[in-house]
């Protein structure tokens, strides 16, 4: 397998379905990767700074052009078809279709003409755990589009359109992290992400870590939770300090001037201030290959999730403390949006079994619930390559 190419299993799995639903082969194969965020949460929207990486849980997509402007894709996990012109959208509401359509509108409102495509679609991304299956939905939707359409391939300028599907659309305000991550994730390396600039470049991880991804089994709905409402604090603290956005905000002035500040303004905007400073110490410590340091700042990045920004929940917490309890580990935090999902550990290389056996262990007596452990490494973005005839 090359690299960048899907799994052979998933590009089989959908290669065959395709000619099977559309009696002809596919022209191509899609790879979108789902995305960790290592440190940088809830700074996104607030223009901040992020450090995320694209995993090898991924999105298989096979497609093929057709000669009208419909879009028919189906998806083998979900047993489930999606179908609509290009020409005529409108938005039931919810289902993974609405990601397809709100793609389809939004590059068509920033002026792409688009032309229609066949697709079966399979994923080992988990629904709703933080690791952004949307987003990468989304990514391999535009590209798709940019490949049966003929349009330039532009990362930066493409993963906005997705965001803009994602807030306008679907109706989740969410920042760009999550598509930028999808767009240009670099095998081996995190990617420090400017939030506002959208400048971006690799930090390769220490040398004797593996990443380790660990499924709580609880789910939060993003739409219907308090992310909407942790955006519209951060900007009432924005609109206090009279800056454009929480960037622009640090903790000297953040504690001085914030006598009559709501207690619960000030908790939320102190987060994403020092989480933007945790960002740059976690840059330099990976510089430093010290992983030691790094560990340490994903615990603090989880107690401020916890206590300031308060996403996260009793089962996340009690998973994160084991996981932070094990030798092995380095350090764990919850990540993505909150309120359920995964929590990322750094565990060390030589020891990941035990740490998975003992995390596991913990987490069942603990809670009474059962985790999904994935050990995964940093890979590239969103790839495309043609289906041999």
């Amino acid at each position: 397998m090359t690299a960048g190419a899907p799994g052979l299993n998933a590009a089989e799995r959908v290669t065959g379905q395709f000619a099977q639903r559309f009696h002809r082969p596919p022209t191509h194969l899609i790879r979108a990767p789902g995305r960790v965020n290592l440190i940088g949460e809830h700074t996104d929207y607030n223009e901040g700074l992020v450090m995320p990486l694209a995993i090898d849980l991924s999105l298989v997509l096979a497609i093929g052009a057709r000669p009208d402007r419909r879009i028919a894709v189906h998806s083998l996990d979900l047993d489930s078809d999606a179908e609509f012109s290009v020409s005529e959208l409108r938005n039931t509401g919810s289902g993974w279709a609405e990601y397809l359509k709100g793609t389809t509108w939004a590059l068509q409102e920033h002026g792409y003409e688009l032309a229609g495509w066949d697709g079966v679609i399979t994923s080992d991304l988990p629904i709703g755990a933080g690791l952004s299956s949307s987003a990468a939905l989304e990514m391999a939707t535009i590209k798709a589009f940019q490949i049966v359409s003929g349009f330039a391939w532009e990362p930066i300028a493409l993963a906005r359109i997705a965001q803009s599907a994602e807030n306008n659309w679907v109706g989740v305000n969410s920042g760009i992290m999550d598509q930028m991550t999808v767009a240009v994730g670099k095998r081996g390396s995190a990617v420090r992400i400017d939030c506002r600039s959208l400048e971006y470049h690799p930090v390769a991880l220490p040398a004797d870590v593996s990443l380790v991804i660990v499924d709580s089994g609880t789910r939060r709905g993003l739409v219907d939770s308090a992310y909407n409402e942790r955006r519209k604090q951060c900007e009432q603290a924005a609109r206090w300090f009279g800056v454009r956005s929480l960037r622009d905000l640090d903790l000297a002035r953040l504690q001085a001037q914030a006598q009559d500040l709501p207690a619960e303004i000030f908790k939320r905007a102190r987060h994403v201030v020092t989480e933007n400073a945790r960002v740059e110490m976690a840059v330099a410590a990976m510089q430093d290959n010290d992983s030691d340091r790094l560990g340490a700042i994903l615990k603090e990045g989880h107690a401020s999730l916890r206590d300031d920004f308060a996403v996260s929940r009793v089962e996340i917490d009690s998973l994160v403390e084991i996981a932070n309890a094990r030798p092995e580990c380095y350090g764990a935090r919850m990540t993505g949006g909150g309120f359920g999902g995964c929590i990322v550990c750094l565990v060390s290389s030589a020891s990941v079994d035990g740490f998975v056996d003992g995390v596991q262990t913990g987490y069942r007596e603990s809670t009474k619930l059962e985790s999904k452990v994935y050990i995964t490494s940093a890979q590239d973005g969103v790839s495309a390559h043609e289906v041999l005839r």
